[in-house]
């Protein structure tokens, strides 16, 4: 196993990135009137996602990153749940909808796993004091 010394270094990150991408992608067919309503919600919602694991990677402070890869989690259920309004106005196909709420859903795993870790890591030290 490769050692992390970057947030760069952090699948988590990486997927989140390229679910940016991916949302940017879909939301470039909304409506024009829709720029800076859901088109504007959506991106900022998967950009704050790898933003929030960088940002808490970057603190180095255990309890600084869990804060901020609660709020990535909560970005995510933001986003899935814009992506499925999207769905249902139908500014997105099902076809478009599904790859990328399974995106999301494998990023929500991951970092519900980071969390895990890192709320382990911060019991163990706090034990060892």
């Amino acid at each position: 196993m490769s050692s992390i010394l970057s947030f760069r270094d952090l699948e988590v990150w990486q997927l989140g990135i390229d679910l940016v991408v991916d949302v940017y992608q879909a939301t470039e067919a909304f409506p024009v009137a829709e720029r800076y309503g859901l088109t504007s919600q959506m991106r900022r919602a998967a950009v704050s996602i790898p933003a929030n694991v960088a940002e808490g990677h970057a603190r180095r402070s255990d309890g600084a990153y869990l804060n901020h890869i609660r709020i990535a989690l909560s970005s995510q259920a933001e986003l899935a749940t814009q992506i499925e309004v999207a769905s249902r106005l139908d500014f997105l196909s099902r076809d478009r909808a599904e790859p990328l709420l399974a995106a999301i859903d494998r990023l929500r795993q991951m970092l519900h796993g980071l969390r895990r870790s890192l709320e382990r890591r911060r019991q163990t030290a706090s034990a060892l004091s």
